[in-house]
């Protein structure tokens, strides 16, 4: 059985040498533009946050626009929306159906109010906003968010399935596969982790960072082939929120990284390689990696310092939110 990555993604070129370098993390980045109105965004915006107090949803809705995003490849040079990126073609069929979106309907649903109240804010928008909010709400640092993607309009711009990352390897030995806009496929997870997230434009540092925000959220066997029936952690008792307070308004069930799964902070980076930690926090070959490889290891060390991670992170977020984007100018 195939395992693929709970929460983050990556790109490819046919073998390890090919690979063409990727961009800078802030390079070609574009000003701020919004393609609705300001007062539209903010009411999106304060329904999400809605959203997010009562059903304490961010790891989700960081997935699901993670997900819509990771399809992006930069070698793709026909006409938008060829290339995928975060354009919410994910909600069509069959893209929600691929392996791994399995639970993400669950997602799309709760985000579908906000689009009926403010309908002309995109799908797209919505996707983004509500993870850079979630990210924002629960401890992380704040993201410099643009606005005004214009969305996918048919399943037929859904991007064949095969783009995202896996965590372990299949009963082969290999990670990745033939599928997806270009192979990913690799008996080495850090050069598998390259094909998937070079192919969107993003390099090593980002890689690194992006894998950083397992520090929220768990992992489901049923939907990533990862993680425990529930752990101590996620039976249903209190977990710790970024503001001190616990609550326990969560649905029980899989397996976190780090004890408190719903604070964003830098405890992924300080949590893998230590040995004295709980035996039910997940500790994933593409987690381990980042701590052994010569390319990745320099920046998982950098960020056991929370500012250094922050700065990163917050860049990587929103490179990823914007690739693959159409973005329509200000009315």
């Amino acid at each position: 059985m195939k395992i693929t990555c709970a929460t983050v993604f990556l790109a490819a070129i046919s073998g390890t040498q090919a690979f063409t370098a990727p961009r800078a993390m802030n390079a070609g980045r574009s000003s701020t533009s919004l393609s609705v109105k300001q007062t539209d965004l903010d009411g999106a915006q304060s329904m999400i946050e809605g959203i997010l107090t009562e059903k304490n949803c961010a790891p989700v809705f960081v997935r699901l626009a993670w997900h819509d995003s990771g399809t992006h490849d930069v070698n793709i040079s026909e006409e938008w929306p060829k290339a995928g990126g975060a354009i919410a073609s994910i909600r069509f069929d069959p893209e929600i159906n691929h392996g791994a979106n399995a639970g993400l309907a669950g997602a799309v649903k709760l985000l579908e109010p906000v689009k009926e109240a403010f309908p002309d804010v995109s799908y797209a928008d919505i996707y983004q906003m509500a993870s850079a909010r979630g990210i924002e709400m629960a401890g992380g640092p704040k993201i410099d968010m643009k606005y005004g993607r214009v969305d996918a309009t048919s399943p037929d711009e859904c991007s064949p399935e095969g783009n995202l990352p896996d965590a372990e390897a299949g009963d082969e030995g290999k990670f990745g596969g033939p599928g997806g806009t270009a192979s990913t496929e690799d008996t080495a997870v850090e050069w598998h982790l390259r094909k998937v997230f070079y192919r969107m434009g993003l390099g090593d540092e980002e890689i690194v960072a992006l894998s950083g925000a397992h520090t929220i959220g768990r992992a489901y066997a049923d939907r990533s082939g990862l993680g425990a029936e529930k752990t101590k952690f996620t039976d249903g008792t209190p977990t710790k929120l970024a503001d001190g307070s616990t609550t326990d308004k969560y649905t029980p069930g899989g397996s976190p990284w780090v004890e408190d799964w719903l604070v964003f902070d830098n405890s992924y980076f300080t949590t893998i390689t230590d040995d004295s930690t709980d035996d039910e926090l997940l500790k994933l070959t593409s987690d381990k990696i980042l701590f052994q490889d010569s390319g990745f290891a320099p920046f998982a060390k950098k960020f056991a310092d929370k500012d250094a991670f922050f700065e990163s992170y917050a860049k990587a977020h929103k490179a990823l939110s914007e690739l693959g984007s159409k973005f329509e100018p200000v009315e």
